[in-house]
């Protein structure tokens, strides 16, 4: 499909880009050529296009957990939150650590996809720790990086061959962090609320040794580490001085890490329960301060769906996580944007061109000649989420009820429009 976005006001901070203009999508690739037919006129007349944008860090729950999530109705809810692109973690059933689930779930998405789905492999054999898993072959059948997510590298020596043989195939490393022996048995963040409660916690120390050790091994060997979902204050300390120091580490954070603190846990609420736990408005400030300034490189959503039965239960006995699809870019503007922390090309880099240019190097702009990923948001409509209305299979979100500004309001992948809301 040919199409042609008019009167929109494009950002694009590939190219620095931030005015009304054109922009045309021919033969799935973004164009200059304005001599072609086109299937459809868009008018963007008060919306802002934007260069598709892309999540690094979800689960899509397939193979294995198609009863909380699966890639047909993931990659519509990404598509629905203005997400083109989405990198989804291998903690699956079996687990994605060889080229058979690789190739399952590229398929899979290629034949039911709403969006890009891009694999990451795990680093180890079913997510074990002991021994590396076949990453050359999943290299070969398409993953984008290396994880354990869920589960961190609790042998450090297995960390640093998994680096090493990473990088010969140009992957890099996502490291969960995580110190078990500090956060076993733990179920929310370590401190006031959590002694409230009289539930065990989970000390920000647990992700913070995590931290330091991975940038200790990305110093050593000279070669790159991504910190997967930073949440506390001293890590992103850690990270800004690494980074001063030319150590080749990249981070990431996610909404509910910046928007909410472990007082949501009050009353027991599951929905506010995940891995990393939410922590004080201390570290949410310390994380907003290292999103503006750059320390924190790209916004992911971590979107972990879960049967309402797994959340319906005592706090203990819950499962961490939320959905975030549908929300990450509203909360990211809110948080960011209109609190004048950053300028809306800001959160677009945030949002897709860092991730692109850390993990899918042909995305996050809008260059001719590029795919044609674009998505549309109108910064001054503001909606009211409702659990029961998401796209996604699961309804486990903290913000149900809230209203909350900017609205996703047409997805495009590759001149396909997979999701419309237009006024």
């Amino acid at each position: 499909m040919n199409l042609l976005i008019e009167n929109g006001h494009v950002v694009d901070p590939a190219n620095g880009t931030d005015e009304v203009r054109s922009i045309a999508i021919v033969d799935g690739q973004l164009s200059d050529d304005r001599t072609v037919s086109f299937d459809r006129v868009i008018d963007a007349t008060g919306l802002f296009v934007l260069p598709g944008l892309i999540d690094a860090h979800c689960h899509l729950r397939d193979p294995g957990f198609e009863y909380k999530e699966d890639i047909a109705s993931g990659t519509k809810s990404a598509a629905a939150g203005g997400f083109t692109s989405v990198m989804c973690m291998p903690n699956t059933s079996p687990v994605c650590d060889n080229a058979a689930v690789v190739r399952y779930i590229l398929d899979k998405a290629d034949k039911q996809g709403s969006c890009r789905v891009y694999p990451i492999g795990a680093a180890t054999k079913d997510e074990k720790g002991s021994e590396l898993a076949e990453i050359g072959l999943m290299a070969q059948a398409g993953i984008v990086a290396i994880s354990d997510d869920g589960q961190p590298f609790a042998n450090s020596d297995i960390l640093r061959k998994a680096m090493m043989y990473a990088s010969t195939f140009n992957l890099r490393a996502i490291a969960h962090c995580e110190d078990k022996s500090l956060s076993e048995g733990g179920h929310m963040n370590e401190g006031f609320v959590s002694t409230r409660l009289g539930l065990r916690g989970i000390p920000t120390a647990a992700e913070d040794i995590h931290i330091a050790r991975e940038i200790i091994l990305a110093e050593y060997l000279g070669l790159p580490v991504h910190i997967a979902h930073v949440s506390t204050g001293t890590g992103v300390d850690m990270i800004r001085q690494a980074k001063a120091r030319n150590v080749p580490v990249t981070a990431e954070t996610c909404p509910h890490y910046f928007t909410l603190t472990d007082d949501a846990c009050m009353g027991y609420d599951t929905l506010a329960k995940m891995s990393p736990p939410l922590r004080t408005q201390k570290d949410v400030d310390a994380i907003l301060e290292g999103l503006a300034d750059g320390t924190i490189d790209m916004i992911v959503t971590d979107h972990a769906p879960h049967h309402d039965d797994e959340k319906d239960c005592e706090f203990a006995l819950a499962k961490n996580g939320i959905i975030g699809f549908e929300t990450a870019f509203s909360l990211s503007f809110q948080a960011l944007v209109l609190s004048g922390r950053m300028s809306l090309p800001e959160l677009v880099r945030r949002l897709s061109t860092r991730p692109a240019e850390v993990f899918l190097s042909n995305l996050g702009t809008l260059s001719v000649g590029k795919p044609g990923d674009v998505t549309l948001v109108d910064l001054d409509a503001s909606w009211q989420v409702d659990r029961f209305k998401m796209v996604s299979k699961a309804k486990n979100t903290p913000w149900h009820g809230q209203v909350l500004p900017g609205q996703v309001r047409m997805t495009i992948v590759g001149g396909k429009i997979v999701h419309e809301s237009l006024r």
